[in-house]
This record gives C-alpha cells, sequence and structure tokens, in this order.
C-alpha cells in the first residue's frame, strides 16, 4: 500500500521575537527599530535593521492595519487663490487617495489667500482628532508652533509648494526651488542679451522655498561689464496691493530696469503695475505657475514665460508620502523634489488643453 503523500511543513516567518533573541536584546527595542520609534541609539537601530534584513524578516502589515484606527483622516489646507494651481493640487491629492478609500479620508477646507487664514484651521484640525496634515505654509513662522504640537500628539504633517524648515513637519513637496529659480535666470539672461539690472519679486524669503529660488536665480545671472546684475530684491508677502506698490515703487526707482522674476504666484499685480507704468514693451518678465488671470498675458507676449510646479503631480506625492507613513510606517524622503516644466506662449494653449485631460483622466500611478 503507498503510504500518502506527506504533506509539507509550514515553515514559520520570522518575527519581532526571532529579531530579539538573535540579537540578545528585548522585543520593545526590535519594535522601536522596525516603526522609527524615539528611545532607540543609531548603532542599535542599525543593527536590529541589519539582521531583520538577514532574517528575511517582512512586516506584517495587515496585523498593523488591524490595530491602526479603521479610517485615517487626513486633513487638507490650501488656499482658495490662484484656483487653477490649487485646484490642480487638490485633484493629485484626489486622484492618489481614491484607491485606499474608504481606509484614507481626506478632508478639504480652504482659506482666502497665502499666510491668510491657515493657521486657526491647523488648530482645529488637531483639535478634531486629524490623523495627518497637508498645508502650503504661506507664513512658515507663524505656523511652527502648530507644526511642532502636531509632531508632539504623533500627527505628521507634509508641506506643499513651500516649506516650513526646521520644524518637525514629515516632508516637504514642491518642484525644486533652486532649479526653478536658476531656470528663470537662465532665461532673463537669454532675453536680455545685452545685460542690465534684473529685479526679484517673492513672498517671504524666510520661507526656504524662496530663499532657494533667490540663490539659483543668482547662480544663473551673468554679472561684470555686459552682463545682468541683480539691482532688487522684493518681499510682497503674497499681498496683491502690496505687490502693485511695491512694483510701481520698483519701476520708479530702477528707470532703466530690464527684467522681473516674480517667484510666486502673486504675479498679476506686478504685471498691472509694469502696464500701468508703460513699461510693457521694455521689461522682461518671467512668472511662476499657471491660473486663468495669467494667460492672456502670456498670449500676448507681456510675460515671456512661466516656470510651472507640477501641481497635480505634488498633490500625489503629499498624499501618498503620509499615506505610506500612516499605514506602512515608511518614512519619506524629507524633501521631495519635482524638475518644474516652462510654458511659454508658443505651448501655452497645447498645455492647457493637455492639462485639461489629465485632471480627467490621469490615474495615481502615472507621474508627470
Amino acid at each position: 500500500m503507498t503510504p500518502p503523500p506527506r504533506q509539507p511543513v509550514a515553515v514559520r516567518a520570522p518575527g519581532i521575537k526571532d529579531i530579539a533573541k538573535a540579537l540578545g536584546v528585548s522585543i520593545g527595542t526590535v519594535d522601536r527599530a522596525l516603526h522609527n520609534k524615539p528611545g532607540i541609539n543609531a548603532q542599535t537601530k542599525a543593527r536590529v535593521l541589519a539582521t531583520a534584513e538577514s532574517l528575511g524578516y517582512q512586516p506584517n502589515l495587515a496585523a498593523r492595519h488591524l490595530k491602526s484606527p479603521r479610517v485615517f483622516r487626513i486633513a487638507v489646507h490650501l488656499p482658495r487663490e490662484i484656483a487653477l494651481f490649487w485646484d490642480s493640487l487638490r485633484e493629485g491629492i484626489r486622484e492618489a487617495a481614491a484607491p485606499y478609500s474608504p481606509t484614507i479620508r481626506v478632508e478639504f477646507v480652504s482659506y482666502p489667500r497665502m499666510g491668510e487664514g491657515d493657521v486657526p484651521l491647523f488648530k482645529a484640525a488637531l483639535e478634531q482628532g486629524a490623523h495627518g496634515l497637508i498645508v502650503a505654509p504661506g507664513d512658515p513662522e507663524a505656523l511652527r508652533p502648530w507644526i511642532q504640537r502636531a509632531a508632539k500628539q504623533h500627527v505628521p504633517v507634509v508641506c506643499v509648494v513651500t516649506d516650513a524648515p526646521g520644524t518637525e513637519r514629515l516632508a516637504s513637496v514642491s518642484a525644486d526651488p533652486f532649479t526653478v529659480g536658476a531656470m528663470a535666470g537662465e532665461l532673463i539672461t537669454r532675453f536680455v542679451p545685452g545685460g542690465g539690472d534684473v529685479a526679484f519679486f517673492t513672498g517671504w524669503l524666510g520661507t526656504q522655498d524662496h530663499a532657494d529660488k533667490l540663490r539659483g536665480f543668482e547662480t544663473s545671472l551673468k554679472p561684470g561689464a555686459g552682463g545682468t546684475r541683480l539691482a532688487a530684491v522684493v518681499e510682497a508677502h503674497d499681498e496683491e496691493r502690496a505687490g502693485y506698490r511695491r512694483a510701481l515703487k520698483l519701476l520708479k526707482d530702477q528707470p532703466a530696469l530690464k527684467a522681473i522674476y516674480v517667484s510666486t504666484v502673486n504675479s498679476v499685480p506686478v504685471l498691472e503695475a509694469v502696464r500701468q507704468a508703460g513699461r510693457l514693451n521694455d521689461v522682461v518678465i518671467v512668472t511662476t505657475d499657471l491660473f486663468p488671470a495669467l494667460v492672456p498675458w502670456i498670449r500676448d507676449g507681456s510675460v515671456a514665460a512661466t516656470v510651472y510646479q507640477r501641481p497635480v503631480t505634488q498633490g500625489r506625492y503629499a498624499l501618498q508620502a503620509l499615506r505610506d507613513f500612516l499605514i506602512d510606517g515608511v518614512l519619506p524622503s524629507p524633501r521631495i523634489k519635482l524638475l518644474p516644466h516652462l510654458l511659454m506662449r508658443s505651448n501655452v494653449d497645447v498645455f492647457l488643453e493637455r492639462l485639461r485631460v489629465d485632471l480627467e483622466s490621469a490615474g495615481p500611478g502615472q507621474s508627470r
């Protein structure tokens, strides 16, 4: 009689206890290392991670999910202005969140403009038990204590478009700001081959994003005899009236000004001031991003070019970073940088058409 075939013996996957036993440390120490918790030194953490890899340890994501909240509430706080840019960013967040519904629930709240009304919303999100936040710091110093409070409450914060340096935010997602500024500077040197004085308009230089754009811009200029010279740096704090007044003053004080780069979305007030001063034909203007009010200025050549910071992709990356951290315990890179796109009169309408199609049909796995 033929004996029945032997059933394969199930091999138990190595777990936390096996790692602890191999190293002679406590289970709590292994848990802190694997889940990036405080209270463990770097050497011990490295030993734990190396041993886990050598044993073929795989985290039990299903068990971790059962121990976690059934729904993760992500609060998204973004400005209403400028609509096309910020709505595109929201769409990227929605796309990235859709495959994880209902585990991930995104709650969108808007405030008027950058730096206006975001602090009370941040405070309310913490009080209402949000598990994570996506924010665009208009005034990083005002948000600093609230981001620190979120960290103490173990609520991860991801910054988009702008950053809050020196805080315990989880990550920032933006078009690489140094590259954005460098592209603008290089464009201006080509549009003004004879050289001359140029100006840099921004929001807050205290924001790392804007400071990096200025550094990139300066490196691409060609100073010296016959070159371009940075004659003025103007902070308008993304306030429309301040931008308009300061642009008019700049044009009065700098009658020989050859070019202006506006490094934020607050460019229309600057354009209106240049038109009011009758200088549209002799001042080259490079702007940032894309929104309906800017399109006519690009089409008629008043804006030589705009550097687009890819908001849809920023939104996707921000949500994915939070999702991976909250559910899988994966720590993202502190700064997630995207390569920007360059739009001019020759390609703006094609890009607008493509943007509409992408917003309607692109899936979360696609990147641009």
